[in-house]
């Protein structure tokens, strides 16, 4: 296993849509046990193996993580209630279903550091997919898992939180994306 670079907005390979995957063979869960190493690393809860510039339909996921983070409080709108939790791998996803209802979550995003805002999404979705063995599941998700699983999914169809957002609040994030990615390149140019 191995941790492996997040790339970052606005990399265009995040725009890139993914391909299916053929079988899930050792190599296929040898992706998985890394994107799952480089999510704990990055302390985020989600992860789309194109984040790791793999453009194949994967996603690994863990919200259990979400509560062994200092200061977080537990919201009573993340609905874990009923649900498994601890490792979950996602391979060929596809919804089949969404709720109308809608729920705003405020997102962040291990490929858009530092940056949060909220994102309207349906409150709950069935996701059917290949699990690490590359058995058929079907699975109903609501709250924090249903936001997860479609925040990820946007990742396999090229598309990033921030597009979900005002021009403006997107274009700011941007920016300052690219300003602390030219303060890092001088900052090891210089020798800092």
């Amino acid at each position: 296993m191995a941790i492996r670079e997040i790339i970052t907005v606005p990399d265009r390979r995040l725009k890139t849509i993914s391909t299916p995957v053929a079988e899930v063979d050792d190599a296929v869960r040898a992706l998985m046990d890394d994107m799952l190493d480089t999510m704990y690393d990055a302390n985020g809860i989600g992860l789309a193996a194109i984040q790791i510039a793999v453009p194949s339909r994967i996603i690994v996921m863990d919200l259990s993580s979400r509560s062994n983070e200092p200061d977080h409080e537990p919201d009573p709108e993340d609905d874990l209630e009923g649900t498994e939790t601890g490792p979950r791998y996602f391979v060929n996803p596809e919804i089949i279903w969404t709720s109308e209802e809608t729920r705003n979550y405020q997102e962040g995003c291990l490929s858009v550091p530092g940056f949060f805002d909220d994102v309207e999404r349906p409150d709950r979705c069935t996701v059917r997919y290949l699990d690490y063995d590359g058995r058929p599941q079907e699975l109903p998700c609501s709250g924090l898992l249903a936001t997860c699983i479609q925040h990820e999914m946007d990742h396999l169809n090229g598309i990033v939180f921030l597009d979900h957002l005002s021009r403006l609040k997107r274009d700011r994030a941007i920016r300052r994306l690219r300003k602390e990615a030219r303060e890092a390149d001088e900052g090891i140019s210089s020798g800092a």
